[in-house]
């Protein structure tokens, strides 16, 4: 326990440095997109759709009242991913598929600026061939995965944690069970549900150690300043989010942490997703749990948008061992919104040199290219074809290129 004192002691000189505060913004979020209080937020956004759920508009309205009278609200929804690939070192086609059911309950000054609430999330993740998404990347010899959360871990947790919001929203803490993505180098077109499907192009860049799910750990966000923020985390490095629970003993006998701290610059703080420039340092002490090994990293993201839909973005980030995929990565790309978001429209490229410590000397750096179209079919039904190439698959002797279409598929309710 010695070596997290330090760490420790950074995290509570940031909550006594925000008492400070007085900006009174009470739009901060200081989380990722998928994120449930943001995920909650952006399922109620009206959005220009081909067709609505007229039979369900009482279920909704119930939904509604319910938040309103007692603070509880919740989601639930079930999503699909399909592959397909045109050459592999096995299986060529990979799917699977999850529910998930996911809320927010305040219990504390409800409705108020300085709330706390209950966050929870429990899944259901199951495969619809024998290679799921997660896996589908090395099962072609490439050095890289498919939106990982689609794998065959069955019914597992993802987040059990209170939230609390002080100093008129100024900071933010959660502390229980986490999922790491929620915080740690987060941008607009990270979620593996309405983002980039490829993992390189989301949280990490795949070069930061990202612990499972229902890490037991702490997380405080502040913002210093109108534009300057920073947030802070430390949690178990060897969770199993199929054994949630158990994170509470292995967190205090293995003494193995991730820790991260992150320090960004936004236009304002309502713009958090839109405008960020944001640099991030972690240190994982590794686990025997997850065979992953002790590595530290910097990663590094700059996003802006124009006219709230032109949507540019420049990415990467270095490790140092760690276990990650790669050890240096650089993606640069776009995300364009049309009107009344109805679609999206994103595209990136990234380069990629595989980390030697994982996967030994001598691998020929990868090339990767991502292009989707998010399509709302009505407010609750998304539909995102998806197309991808891979050039030099670093763990593929047989083929210098792969090109792979897939679908994505959402309901929420």
């Amino acid at each position: 326990m010695k070596k997290t004192i330090p760490f420790l002691f950074f995290i509570a000189t940031l909550t006594l440095y925000s008492q400070n505060a007085k900006d009174t913004d009470t739009k901060n979020k200081l989380a990722g997109p998928n994120q449930v209080d943001n995920q909650l937020s952006e399922d109620r956004e009206v959005k220009a759709s081909f067709f609505e759920l007229g039979f369900l508009d009482n279920y909704f309205t119930a939904k509604s009242k319910l938040k309103e009278k007692s603070g509880f609200d919740f989601g639930i929804d079930y999503s699909s991913v399909y592959f397909s690939a045109n050459e592999s070192l096995g299986e060529t086609n990979s799917g699977a598929g999850m529910v998930r059911l996911y809320g927010s309950w305040e219990l504390v000054n409800r409705g108020k600026k300085n709330n706390g609430a209950f966050i929870y999330k429990v899944e259901h993740r199951h495969k619809y061939t024998d290679i799921t998404p997660k896996n589908f990347g090395f099962e072609m010899g490439y050095v890289g995965m498919q939106v990982p959360a689609f794998n065959e871990d069955e019914f597992r947790m993802t987040n059990f944690y209170w939230r609390q919001r002080l100093y008129d929203g100024k900071l933010s803490f959660v502390a229980g069970l986490l999922d790491a993505t929620d915080y740690v180098d987060v941008y607009a077109l990270a979620s593996p549900w309405t983002g980039f499907m490829n993992f390189q192009f989301s949280t990490g860049s795949q070069s930061i150690y990202i612990p499972n799910d229902a890490a037991l750990g702490l997380a405080v966000g502040a913002y210093l300043s109108d534009k300057i923020y920073t947030i802070a985390s430390i949690s178990d490095a060897g969770a199993n989010p199929t054994k949630p629970f158990q994170s509470f003993e292995t967190f205090f006998s293995n003494n193995d942490y991730f820790k991260s701290i992150e320090l960004g610059y936004v236009t304002s703080s309502n713009r958090f997703f839109q405008d960020n420039i944001h640099i991030t340092y972690w240190h994982s002490d590794g686990s025997d749990v997850t065979a992953s090994l002790p590595g530290w990293g910097v990663a590094f993201s700059a996003t802006h948008h124009f006219g709230n839909n032109l949507h540019p973005f420049i990415r990467g980030g270095y490790a140092k061992d760690g276990g990650t995929l790669l050890q240096k990565s650089l993606v640069i790309g776009t995300g364009y919104s049309t009107p009344k978001n109805q679609n999206t429209i994103g595209f990136a490229v990234g380069w990629g040199e595989v980390n030697e410590t994982s996967f030994g000397t001598g691998l020929d750096d990868q090339i990767t290219a991502e292009l989707f179209y998010k399509i709302n079919l009505s407010k609750r039904i998304v539909f995102t074809p998806d197309l991808q190439y891979l050039i030099n698959p670093a763990l593929n002797p047989n083929s210098s290129s792969i090109f792979i279409w897939g679908i994505r598929a959402r309901i929420a309710i």
